[in-house]
């Protein structure tokens, strides 16, 4: 009696972008279990997706894969599962396929959480302790007391920190801080008092976080109702002194009224995301010594893409199984979802 035939899933990535977030012992992990097919070279386009998914019960998507929009799951209504191996779904697929149950969606935006906590963390220990200005100056063989004197410290225990956001990301930066005994604050409209209790923050509105806390830090979604919540009016509140640090969506800040803060010279940024990317070459942000910039590099470590690619793997051969899926994105995180 011959074997039933194998579940067909489609990688719909690049064989580069496939190299890079699929690890080899997944991949063949999948190939025991389901026909795997991918595109090659300069073959994945909007156009080919109704062809590369002919047949296929799972897709595996990431980085640069087109939008698997209505007219592509009207052509290809076997495809069950996509295995989102990034964060971000809100271009990937139409919610209402989801809300309607045609369609489940799981994606990897763990591990890009994960990346990013450790980068917020980097900026903060950097800010605070200053190594690189201290090395410098042991280079150019400043006086050693005067050094150390020039470049004293601050604990990080005895900071405030405000969190703007309580997604997974942000959940994850109340951890780090209150590892370190720091004074959370948090600001997030949809945070009730249980989770408040559990997460042990204060909560507060975003005007008094921004007043209050030493560090600041954005983990909130770009939706249309977060657009430029952080204005000329916000920013004139921040402390003298503070670190301000926005890992998640350039949007979010009204960025001519930062550049007209930042010139002042009372705070430092930290900026990894921008209204306009890649940021301009003549951006003003480039020129300001209290900007601190990076190019949308915080969720991004060769470990972390490797890990997106193995989860999204896991969830499909999960599915495939019958199992239930660990990273699924549910009807109810939709409204607030990036």
């Amino acid at each position: 009696m011959s074997e039933p035939a194998k579940p067909t899933v489609a990688i719909l990535l690049t064989p580069q972008m496939r190299k890079q977030l699929i690890p080899p012992g997944a991949e063949a992990q999948l190939s025991a279990r389901a026909r795997v097919v991918a595109p090659a070279d300069g073959e994945l386009s909007a156009a080919a997706l109704p062809g590369l998914l002919e047949g296929a019960t799972v897709a595996i998507t990431g980085w640069g894969t087109p939008r698997l929009d209505e007219a592509v799951l009207a052509q290809r209504d076997d495809l069950q599962l996509v295995a989102h191996a990034a964060g971000s779904i809100r271009q990937l697929v139409p919610f209402p396929a989801i809300e309607s149950d045609r369609l489940r969606v799981t994606h990897s935006a763990v591990h890009i959480g994960e990346a990013v906590a450790e980068f917020v963390m980097a900026q903060v220990f950097n800010a605070l302790r200053h190594p690189v200005e201290l090395a410098e100056g042991m280079r150019a063989r400043e006086p050693w007391l005067a050094l150390r004197s020039r470049l004293l410290g601050r604990l990080l225990g005895e900071q405030t920190v405000g969190l703007a956001g309580a997604g997974y990301i942000g959940r994850m930066m109340v951890r780090q801080f209150k590892a370190f005994s720091a004074r959370v604050l948090m600001h997030d409209p949809f945070l009730d008092d249980a989770r408040v209790t559990e997460l042990g923050v204060e909560l507060v509105s975003l005007d008094q976080l921004l007043a209050e806390s030493d560090i600041i830090s954005l983990h909130v979604p770009s939706l249309p109702e977060t657009r430029h919540m952080i204005g000329a009016a916000q920013l004139a509140r921040v402390k003298d002194g503070a670190l301000f640090i926005n890992t998640a969506r350039g949007a979010l800040i009204d960025e001519e009224a930062l550049i007209a803060e930042l010139r002042k010279g009372r705070f430092t940024a930290v900026l990894d995301v921008y209204e306009k990317e890649p940021l301009a070459d003549d951006s003003p942000l480039r020129a300001l010594p209290n900007a601190i910039l990076a190019p949308h590099a915080a969720g991004h470590t060769h470990e972390t893409y490797l890990r997106q690619g193995a989860t999204a793997v896991d969830e499909a051969l999960r599915f495939l199984a019958g199992a239930p899926l660990r990273h699924e994105v549910t009807k109810s995180m939709l409204p607030n979802m990036a």
